[in-house]
């Protein structure tokens, strides 16, 4: 793991005798020397300038924000909405109540959209493949409100569904009243950067088989070739998806995601003011997250961070890890300089279950905490005989008494 790890008793408080801290004290040293941890921390300059009205940077494994400007104020989104509507599709899909072969009928509403269109035909059938990338890559909004007539029966009944999606995605700050995005004089949806961040985030990791639908670059349909109004797949290899939006409203909005060195992040900005003007502060901030930050592996699942004393059991001992994996967000080139420290129990009884909360990790850089996790039981301690039982009794009085 490459850095420090101490542990702390956080029952009874007893004080550790010299000799525990002298041994800590020189394989802290130990490690600071073998990993290089005296050498000068690295420069990290403040964060660009982004000419936008909101935007977001964050790591899209961790979740963890990088930088944040406004990210909470509900703006209108534009055809970002589509996100959402396709989000939706694919649960549908996923959830066995849709398929991609599937024909949805197009209905008189939908097709009269105004807007960026598929250009679908009245009363024709069309795919749910074919429709899904009318969305995506088209922008249609034609396109989107055909799939949700389909899925909700009209697109009031679909916008409930989509701002209940937002409330299990934890998006607290967005409101939707149509699938398109596109404004009209009475109404028109709300989202924040924040918010958009999230659901890309469960895009790109719920529906990893579709996302790359985002980084197609035309699309055909009807006989008419149109591109991806994403420019940055054009000219930034590192991007490889998700969507634009514009309205008068809402002026120029991107959600942008890129994948390099093993670290993906996802960028939002929103009212910016032209196209150009939304791809240049998406590189901006796509620029100073891959130069300067780094997605780190901290922890494998079911690792083994120590191995304790359990008195009253069968076993004499107890492996305790972590469950699952844990990745961080944290300056480039910082890894070496990280802190853990496991608080247990001075004193572990049996019997305990596989999987049983022992303690906690806390993980830090600089005084700042970056992670803090359960420590488990990796094993299940049946309890010992009554022997084991009155041995183990026996020592801890003793110690309690002499040590």
């Amino acid at each position: 793991m490459g850095f420090c790890m101490r542990f702390e008793s956080i029952s009874n408080y007893r004080k550790r005798s010299i000799s525990d801290f002298l041994l800590a004290f020189i394989f802290t040293c130990l490690a600071l020397l073998a990993d290089g941890l005296l050498a000068a921390p690295a420069i990290i300059p403040r964060p660009p300038e982004i000419a936008a009205t909101s935007y977001i940077l964050i790591d899209a494994l961790t979740g963890q924000i990088i930088i944040e400007e406004n990210a909470d104020e509900p703006l209108p989104p534009a055809s970002l909405t589509k996100i959402m509507t396709a989000y939706i599709a694919v649960e549908e899909i996923i959830n066995g109540n849709l398929s991609l072969a599937d024909e949805i009928h197009i209905s008189e509403k939908a097709w009269r959209m105004e807007g960026s269109k598929m250009f679908v035909g009245v009363n024709s059938q069309v795919s749910v493949e074919d429709l899904l990338r009318g969305i995506i890559i088209q922008s249609g909004n034609d396109a989107s409100v055909a799939v949700a007539e389909h899925i909700a029966g009209s697109e009031e009944a679909f916008a409930d569904m989509m701002n209940q999606y937002g409330e299990v995605l934890g998006m607290s700050n967005s409101f939707f009243m149509n699938s398109s995005g596109l404004d009209t004089e009475a109404y028109y949806n709300t989202m924040s950067a924040r918010d958009l961040s999230l659901l890309a985030q469960a895009t790109i990791s719920r529906h990893a088989s579709f996302y790359p639908m985002y980084a197609e670059r035309e699309f055909t349909y009807n006989g008419i070739r149109q591109t991806n109004r994403n420019s940055l797949l054009f000219r930034d290899r590192n991007i490889d998806g998700m969507k634009t939006g514009w309205t008068d409203a809402a002026g120029y909005c991107l959600v942008a995601s890129a994948e390099r060195d093993g670290m993906r992040l996802i960028s939002v900005v929103m009212g910016t003011s032209s196209e150009e003007s939304r791809a240049i502060e998406t590189q901006k901030l796509m620029t100073y997250g891959f130069r300067y930050f780094e997605t780190h592996k901290l922890y494998d699942s079911n690792q083994i961070l120590a191995n304790v004393p359990v008195w009253s059991g069968k076993n004499s001992s107890v492996d305790l890890g972590i469950e699952d994996e844990v990745y961080v967000t944290i300056p480039r080139g910082r890894s070496q300089t990280m802190e853990a420290t496991v608080d247990i129990d001075e004193i572990i009884h049996a019997p305990l279950s596989n999987g049983q909360v022992m303690g906690v990790v806390n993980v830090t850089l600089d005084e700042d905490t970056v992670f803090r996790g359960n420590i488990i039981s990796m094993q299940e301690i049946e309890r010992g005989g009554i022997l084991k039982r009155f041995i183990d009794w026996l020592t801890l009085l003793v110690n309690n008494l002499f040590g």
